[in-house]
């Protein structure tokens, strides 16, 4: 078997491919490249390639580009490209700086792959999400005015109507920290400690006024990156406590506590006084997994569940970087 070529193996790859000199010159696009966009053979050689973005794309990429030139670092940009039939197609492009034994850049590699109907998908589901979301803090807001018009017929139960709404206004409040969120949409202020987040997400639950749920241990500064998948997990362990574990009876207690150990964060969710637990669940439910999601694959920690008879104990092990980005 014949040795291959660059261009061989570039023009068989299913995506479009380039490279360019040092300077950043594009001198070389695969046949994919071709085949995507229509243009004639070399037409987009030097700076003639940031032509085939979308005009609102232009820049940006520019400034990326010239960024990894003067750096080095590599490049990587999502943006709309011209497709040979008129349509701007969603595009990530990527590329890698080619070095000599010196350690100086002698090309640079890249490619460019069609994410176009990945990009759409995402943003329907963002835009369900998103809409599922208002509803559930419409109901909210119904939810609140009904306890209202219900205490006005019973002018004794004011007190008590008035700290029922308390509670389901603080619940909306916890949706807000677990609730879908995307690069465009308004990051929570929500609060920039540990402690503070865990106290708000679990205020609606009569038995933190009660003393019978504790929050312990040590306190980090905490930002939206580490907040909603954080608030995501405890705001499913209490909804879970309150519908059949310790939670769901007036004596039982759950202890939540955090720990600093080895650059790692400990938290640990333990219940007590509920229910006796039989055995673990046959199946997970979706909530299960989502909190498995947003702890695994979001913070890149780890999560143990211990189904003891007197009790749930979940285990939460998280790098401390995946509290905030300082």
């Amino acid at each position: 078997m014949g040795q291959i070529s660059f261009q061989q193996l570039a023009d068989a790859m299913p995506q479009m491919v380039w490279s360019t000199l040092p300077d950043g010159s594009h001198d070389y696009y695969n046949a994919r490249w071709y085949a995507f966009t229509g243009v004639p053979e070399g037409s987009t050689d030097g700076e003639g390639w940031n032509g085939m973005f979308h005009p609102d794309d232009q820049e940006r990429a520019w400034a990326r580009w010239r960024h990894s030139l003067e750096t080095g670092e590599p490049y990587e940009i999502e943006y709309r490209l011209r497709h040979r039939s008129g349509v701007y197609r969603w595009t990530l492009g990527r590329a890698l700086a080619v070095r000599n034994e010196a350690g100086e850049i002698v090309r640079w590699v890249g490619t460019c792959t069609d994410i176009d109907e990945q990009k759409r998908i995402a943003e329907q589901n963002d835009v369900l999400s998103r809409e599922l979301s208002h509803r559930i803090k419409n109901i909210f807001a119904v939810v609140n005015g009904l306890i209202g018009l219900s205490a006005r017929q019973r002018p004794e139960l004011k007190d008590f109507a008035r700290q029922l709404q308390d509670r389901v206004a603080a619940l909306g409040r916890a949706h807000d920290y677990v609730r879908p969120h995307n690069a465009d949409s308004a990051r929570h202020p929500g609060p920039s400690r540990l402690k503070t987040l865990l106290e708000e997400l679990l205020s609606p639950y009569p038995a933190l006024d009660e003393g019978r749920l504790t929050i312990e241990g040590d306190d980090l500064p905490v930002d939206d990156r580490g907040a909603t998948p954080i608030g995501l997990v405890f705001h499913e362990l209490a909804t879970n406590a309150s519908k059949y574990g310790a939670l769901s009876r007036p004596e039982g207690r759950v202890r939540v506590v955090s720990a600093v150990q080895g650059g790692k964060l400990l938290l640990s969710w333990e219940e007590q006084g509920g229910p006796s637990i039989v055995a673990e669940p046959e199946f997970s439910g979706f909530g299960s997994r989502l909190t498995e999601m947003s702890v695994v694959q979001q913070l890149g920690g780890t999560l143990e569940r211990v189904w003891a008879t007197e009790g749930l104990r979940v285990r939460i092990v998280l790098p401390l970087t995946a509290l905030s980005r300082g």
